[in-house]
């Protein structure tokens, strides 16, 4: 029971005479690893590391893994948009076509080119903001000699640098200067003094960029002069314990101090064991990190910079502040990078975050010439719509239910979630580790979903196991159970499950599904709506975010989560939040556009459109099985089939 968890890649070399080798190998395996396990020559000059462009590939065909940061800066971001990546840090998502850069020559590389290399080199200026300058200290040597330590401190320096130093850093002067011969470091960030060290330590610069979501906090600690990734650290927000949503959380705090507090506690906690376990895994100090962007919806950003979020929650849902800060670690307090800058990106509106700003800083949205459309999928859901002429956006309160919430056997996605299906004769399932399943997760639900409504086990308005069903295998028609007062769908027995019990897709998980891709699919349509733009002029859409990269893109068009667009407009562009905040952890020019995105961004409140009640009940229902979702893609958000739902969705009490 289990779906291959390997898949082809077709290396095409292009010397001469140019050749082609198709390679086996496992998905999450790097390019360049499958490249040579196979006996294939991919340089890596720099060792795999992410530092130089010697591994660039050019994805010819198949699925385009998301851009890291290291193919923003090596490669640039043209490259990137023409789809090249570094093969050291490109992991296998599924069967693809490679092509190999020629070795050595940089000429060569024109023959991997749609434009020229000159416009796809245009690389990304590493420049954080965090300078060191290392000075020698003459220490004042007597009565004939009246300066003050700080002083001989600042005439070491005068040359480098000129500022004020703050009281807590002047304590630390009479001991720093008289350790290692007087060699010291001081470093700077934005011209502030934030840090003196004894001996040099120019070597030793990092960073971390945080991306605080609903359910998940994922974080990146980078080295702030090459962009190198020296590590990846994630977990759970703690703060699901008192709520599994924003607004469940906002409720539990709402003019509370106490509960403020409580909920900003775990998250710093969160954050603190982070940089900890971060640090460990790339064996450096903690004082070494100077700088921390941070990304989040409102809520988070607000709960983690110690803003009152009550207003959030009630109409018109003003945030207090939505200007980039840049805040202290002591002030914050953070105290596991007691010398970092914590840098805040800005927020658009009160349920768009910065990290929406974040991911279209990434994404370059705002640089496009075509309309092109940005949608984290999550539980609460941002959409993004534009191009360098106007960009709007919203949010999109799809609920927990992509994460497992209020699904009879939901979980997330760990070891043991069903994440993906197959309807043969019979369902075959595929398993996180490979184990037994013990339950599903929201990409393996949204593929269950259109595999059922392909078996006609599920009609268009979502009601399961039609007794009209026809041409259905006995095998697949033995799946369905009679509950009590429903129907469910059997994935797995409970011979099979991982805990004996029976793993189910119910009535009611399909009503759930219907109300949370209803409220993705509404919010796309309200911009389309607002911009007069039909889904055939949108030239490409962007599924962002942890749980968008998972989505079998033809399942999410078969359940109408998303537009009916042609499958090769759609692409996947990973964690755009956090490579956003990475790049604004590297480039202090990069940190300064997402104001200038943010502040361009006009918002849409959903609950103003006129047409928000029906475009949100027409996009509860399912499309027809006769009518392939890529003939949609000329029609308006008013053409679309399906335009009312039955009478039995109507019903609905969870509708």
């Amino acid at each position: 029971m289990g779906i291959s968890e390997r898949a082809q890649i077709s290396f095409l070399d292009s010397g001469e005479p140019p050749s082609t080798t198709k390679v086996s190998a496992k998905l999450g395996q790097s390019l360049m690893s499958a490249a040579h396990e196979a006996g294939i020559a991919i340089e890596a000059t720099c060792g795999g590391r992410g530092r130089c462009r010697s591994c660039r590939v050019k994805i010819l065909d198949g699925e385009v893994p998301p851009a890291t940061l290291q193919d923003e800066v090596q490669i640039g971001r043209e490259g990137v948009r023409e789809r090249f990546r570094l093969s050291c840090q490109t992991k296998l998502i599924n069967d693809c076509s490679v092509l190999i850069a020629p070795p050595r020559t940089e000429a060569g590389h024109q023959i991997l080119s749609t434009a020229s290399w000159a416009q796809a080199n245009s690389q990304l200026i590493l420049d954080s903001g965090v300078k060191k300058h290392v000075a020698t200290i003459a220490v004042p040597s007597g009565a004939l000699d009246p300066a003050s330590d700080c002083e001989a401190f600042l005439e070491a320096l005068k040359e480098q640098w000129h500022g004020d130093v703050p009281l807590l850093l002047l304590k630390k002067i009479p001991e720093v200067i008289r350790s290692n011969g007087g060699v010291i470091t001081a470093t700077t960030f934005a011209d502030e003094l934030i840090s003196i060290e004894p001996g040099d330590t120019s070597a030793s610069k990092y960073g971390m960029a945080f991306d605080i979501g609903t359910t998940t906090i994922a974080a990146t600690l980078l080295d702030l002069d090459t962009g190198e990734q020296r590590a990846a650290v994630r977990m759970m927000n703690p703060q699901a314990t008192y709520g599994a949503d924003i607004l469940s959380r906002i409720a539990f705090a709402q003019f509370d101090a106490k509960k403020q507090t409580r909920l900003r506690s775990s998250i710093l906690t969160a954050i603190n064991t982070l940089i900890h376990d971060a640090c460990r895994e790339a064996d450096i100090a903690a004082t070494q990190i100077y700088k921390i962007v941070i990304t989040g919806n409102t809520c988070m950003h607000h709960i983690v910079v110690g803003l009152d979020p009550s207003h959030l929650g009630m109409a018109p849902y003003n945030p207090v502040t939505r200007s980039s800060l840049v805040i202290g670690a002591r002030e914050l307090p953070l105290k596991s990078a007691p010398n970092a800058r914590i840098c805040f990106l800005p927020i658009v509106a009160g349920f768009v975050g910065a990290d929406t700003v974040a991911a279209a800083l990434a994404t370059r949205i705002h640089e496009s010439d075509e309309v092109r459309l940005l949608v984290d999928i999550g539980t609460n859901g941002e959409v993004v719509l534009g191009s360098r002429e106007k960009l709007i956006a919203c949010s999109a309160p799809a609920g927990p239910t992509f994460e497992g919430g209020q699904v009879e056997h939901g979980m997330r996605a760990s070891l043991g979630a069903i994440e993906g299906v197959s309807f043969g004769a019979d369902v075959s399932c595929r398993v996180v580790g490979n184990v037994p399943p013990i339950g599903i997760c929201g990409s393996g639900l949204i593929d269950t979903v259109a595999k059922l409504l392909d078996a006609g086990l599920v009609d268009p308005s979502g009601v399961l196991g039609q007794p009209e069903c026809k041409n259905v295998s006995p095998p697949l028609a033995a799946r369905l159970s009679e509950l009590e007062d429903s129907v469910a769908f059997v994935l797995a027995s409970a011979q099979e499950s991982g805990h004996g019990n029976e793993i189910t897709i119910t009535q009611k998980d399909l009503r759930q599904l219907q109300l949370a891709k209803a409220a993705i699919l509404c919010a796309i349509e309200v911009l389309q709506s607002v911009m007069k733009v039909p889904t055939g002029q949108v030239s490409e859409l962007m599924l962002a975010g942890g749980f968008g990269n998972y989505i079998a893109i033809p399942s999410a068009l078969r359940i109408a989560l998303l537009p009916a667009l042609p499958e090769d407009r759609i692409t996947y562009v990973g964690n755009a939040a956090l490579t956003g905040a990475q790049l604004a952890l590297v480039s202090e020019a990069e940190r300064k556009e997402a104001d200038v995105i943010a502040r361009s961004i006009e918002h849409v409140e959903l609950a103003d459109h006129p047409d928000f009640e029906q475009l949100f009940v027409t996009a509860l229902g399912f499309p027809e099985p006769d009518i392939p979702a890529a003939k949609h893609e000329d029609m308006t958000v008013n053409e679309k089939p399906n335009s009312a739902p039955s009478p039995a969705l109507r019903k609905c009490t969870c509708c």
